[in-house]
């Protein structure tokens, strides 16, 4: 039977998961380029990057914590577009951004937090819709 050490870290995990399929549920349904599965991939990375930094090294974790949010940087930036006259990309960009720290808070063990997190990005990602409903028809 797996010790209770590793079925918390099984849940971190799938927590993580979870919640980056919530984010990427809404790009996925509004046809942006990073969706359901990028977003699943951020967060279970970020959380696994988190669980490993915390218990499987001996020196500090905030040093992965920093290198996650690097990364997702770069991540990010192949998502911005420079069209025309306007900049594409970039809520996609933050969501990923978004979504590895609310990864990062799951591995972290902060459960309650990474959950709010989670709400609170989808409905920002979601005000564009809401907007564009209430305001375009007038």
């Amino acid at each position: 039977m797996a010790s209770p050490f590793v079925v918390e870290h099984v849940l971190r995990l799938i927590l993580a998961i979870v919640l980056g399929a919530i984010v990427g549920l809404e790009r996925e349904i509004t046809h942006k380029p990073a969706g359901l599965r990028t977003h699943m991939l951020v967060s279970l990375g970020s959380c696994l990057f988190t669980v490993v930094s915390i218990y499987d090294f001996g020196m500090d974790p905030a040093r992965i914590a920093a290198g996650i949010v690097t990364g997702i940087g770069f991540i990010g930036a192949g998502t911005i577009i420079a069209e025309e006259e306007k900049i594409v990309g970039i809520t996609t960009a933050a969501s990923l951004w978004s979504t590895a720290a609310i990864g990062l808070t799951a591995g972290a063990g902060d459960y309650l937090l990474s959950v709010i997190a989670t709400i609170l990005v989808f409905i920002i990602l979601s005000l564009r819709r809401a907007h564009m409903k209430i305001f375009l028809k007038s």
